[in-house]
């Protein structure tokens, strides 16, 4: 698609990052209910990681994939439907009948798997063993076993998508290597599934080259991780262990990169505790485990803050109850001695969360607000004796 005019004007003087904070918002506005897995698509592209969409036919899933890979310009792209009838020849090219009078089973492999840079896999595991198997070293390590040669592949990011999750224990290894997993269903409000259907096609695709791209990863990979957060990261896996949710130790690390492509996009220069959010997408295997995940993590980076809001509000309530008018000046002083010796324990709680979060490593700036404002509620009550 070539841009002309004001717009691919305009598009010329953007930034990469720019770019991608365009593509993002196009993206937003044709894909519908799929926030989480955009920013996953495209944190994943950022940080070289793998991603599987799982649900039914009809939910978008090839198309979203599609239409952020022919996103990057000038990369080497290749999408194919994998069923049980796929031969290794359509994925990773023909066999070589001059290598073959060499005594060595070598592959063409241009414009097939091993020479993408960005792939789409539809149906992902209905290929055969064989087929599998080889992919499996491709997305791990980044090889292709070539006749008598090991070959390094460019390949940086490979999206699947299946109907259904793997039932076959041989599958098991293949879907481990999706860092990223995302379970899409239809639509489900009615005024989305509306603008869905009024949606005409986007007059423009905002593009990035692979010059970009790779410009943008290497943003990425200084983005900074402070120490608080790699407490959270340890704090998750305690408690989710403590469920029977266990992920492996590779994916733990691995996910530092999509934690600071996450953070690079919402436009930070360090992951912030906000970012642990999107783990609920790397660290469940069975869709059924995913809520789980998600309220682990949800109770333990906003379990002080919502404590600490409860506090704040029970002190406004004094507050309000203590400046209402009272019948007698002997009424007045003993509530207020009751209420400030109520907000005297509220700031007790408060200080306890703050040692709490200080072991934990976790910030403090929001609760050393909320205890500011409720000790002026405090000095405000001792004005009125």
């Amino acid at each position: 698609m070539f841009l002309r005019g004001p717009f691919a004007n305009f598009i010329q003087t953007m930034t990469g990052q720019e770019k991608l904070k365009k593509i993002r918002e196009e993206l937003r506005q044709t894909f519908l209910e799929r926030l989480d897995l955009i920013d996953g698509a495209l944190a994943a592209l950022l940080s070289s990681h793998h991603l599987l969409i799982i649900g039914p036919p009809g939910t978008a899933k090839s198309m979203l994939a599609d239409e952020l890979c022919r996103r990057i310009e000038g990369g080497k792209y290749f999408q194919w439907l994998l069923t049980r009838f796929t031969t290794p020849e359509e994925i990773f090219g023909a066999v070589s009948l001059k290598a073959l009078e060499q005594d060595d089973y070598r592959r063409v492999t241009s414009d097939k798997l091993p020479e993408a840079q960005i792939a789409f896999l539809d149906e992902i595991f209905k290929a055969n063993s064989s087929i599998l198997n080889s992919i499996l070293t491709l997305l791990n390590e980044r090889l292709f076993h070539n006749g008598k040669t090991v070959a390094r592949v460019p390949l940086l990011t490979l999206f699947g998508a299946s109907n259904e999750l793997p039932e076959e224990e041989e599958l098991t290894a293949l879907y481990d290597r999706f860092l990223l997993r995302f379970v899409v269903g239809y639509i489900a409000e009615d005024f989305r599934f509306l603008r869905m259907l009024e949606s005409q096609k986007q007059p423009e695709r905002t593009t990035l080259s692979m010059a970009e791209l790779e410009d943008l990863q290497n943003q990425v990979r200084a983005v900074l991780i402070p120490s608080h957060v790699y407490r959270g990261i340890a704090d998750i896996r305690r408690e989710l262990n403590k469920k029977n949710i266990v992920a492996s130790d590779r994916r733990y690390r691995q996910s530092l990169t999509l934690l600071q492509a996450h953070a690079f996009l919402e436009g930070e220069k360090e992951v912030a505790e906000k970012d642990l959010f999107f783990l609920e997408h790397v660290l469940w295997r069975d869709p059924a485990e995913h809520e789980q995940v998600r309220t682990t993590i949800r109770d333990l980076i906003l379990g002080y803050e919502e404590e600490i809001s409860e506090l704040l509000y029970e002190s406004r309530e004094i507050r309000d109850s203590a400046t209402r008018p009272w019948a007698t000046s002997d009424e007045k002083a003993r509530a207020l001695i009751e209420f400030h010796t109520k907000l005297r324990n509220i700031l007790a709680k408060v200080d306890q969360i703050v040692d709490k979060a200080k072991r934990l490593g976790r910030p403090v700036e929001r609760v050393n607000t909320v205890r500011s404002e409720i000790e002026q509620l405090q000095r405000q009550m001792l004005e009125q004796f």
